[in-house]
């Protein structure tokens, strides 16, 4: 493990190694226009959705590490406070990034970037015609975090209109990650896909008390075959399995040779029923061995 202190270490440094873990970042494709009428395109990764009553979105367009000087988009705001946030899916992230370039000021991204303008209904600057989804936005709050080449400057967003392309929706009417397609900004030039084996779901014990992993029997919580994230399923039930139950499953023949094998043979099971999302009988399994 190395320890760096930010306000003792290169710029270039810090941001390589805090953009390189605090990843994937959403990309928020981010239009603006400034009193002239002149319209910008930029993509900003420091993004992301703070609340959902007031829908708020907050991006930070950060001053140039190189040249100390702020970026178009927040200049625009500075003059109209209106923004419409673009979502960002694998179809389009090339352009996204070419939108990245430092144009000159007056320069419209999206002619650079072939990408379409759409009319907005609420405010002035357009939405991108190829986004999955789009967020017409009132600016409530510019909060400059420093005067330093680096610095953040907070730009907090109140949506008041939202678009969704049918066709990232499943047959119930909610948003199917697969059909998104989105990307998330990683370190360097590195980008992520959410898409295929990349998605994955977690059981959420929003309505229920998880046992926790302090139920969980020492031998296996200092398993060497048992992960992290195969103990964190194992705490992530309601409640442990009865004495009648644990009985019951002492009787299959699977469950009676990795008992009779040993506790290593047991925690492979166990592994293996979890990862067939049977967590409940991975429980049963270990408890046999254990009580």
């Amino acid at each position: 493990m190395i320890s760096i202190d930010p306000r003792e270490t290169p710029l270039a440094k810090v941001h390589s190694l805090f953009q390189g873990v605090i990843a994937p970042r959403p990309i928020a494709l981010v239009s603006t226009i400034d009193k002239e009428g002149n319209i910008n395109l930029s993509p900003f990764s420091f993004f992301n959705i703070f609340s959902i009553r007031p829908p708020i979105l907050v991006f930070s367009p950060s001053r140039s590490g190189r040249t100390n000087t702020t970026k178009h988009s927040y200049e625009n705001i500075l003059e109209v406070p209106e923004v419409v946030i673009n979502i960002v899916n694998y179809d389009m992230v090339e352009q996204s990034s070419l939108a990245s370039v430092e144009y000159p000021k007056g320069v419209n991204e999206f002619s650079k970037t072939g990408l379409t303008p759409v009319a907005s209904t609420e405010v002035k600057p357009p939405r991108v015609g190829e986004s999955p989804a789009s967020f017409e936005c009132l600016v409530r709050q510019v909060i400059p975090l420093g005067d330093q080449g680096g610095a953040g400057n907070l730009i907090i967003c109140e949506v008041v209109l939202a678009h969704f392309k049918e066709d990232i929706l499943d047959d119930q009417g909610r948003i199917d990650p697969q059909k998104v397609d989105a990307v998330g900004r990683m370190g360097d030039n590195y980008y992520c896909r959410a898409h295929g084996e990349g998605i994955f779901a977690i059981p959420k014990p929003n309505t229920k008390m998880a046992v926790g992993l302090d139920q969980i029997p020492e031998g296996v919580r200092r398993s060497k075959i048992l992960t992290g994230n195969d103990l964190g399923r194992l705490g992530n039930i309601e409640k442990l399995p009865d004495s009648a139950e644990i009985e019951k499953v002492k009787g299959h023949p699977e469950v009676e040779r990795a008992l009779g094998e040993g506790e290593e043979s047991v925690h492979r099971l166990a592994q293996k029923i979890i990862r067939e999302n049977k967590t409940e009988e991975a429980w049963k399994v270990l408890m046999a061995f254990y009580l």
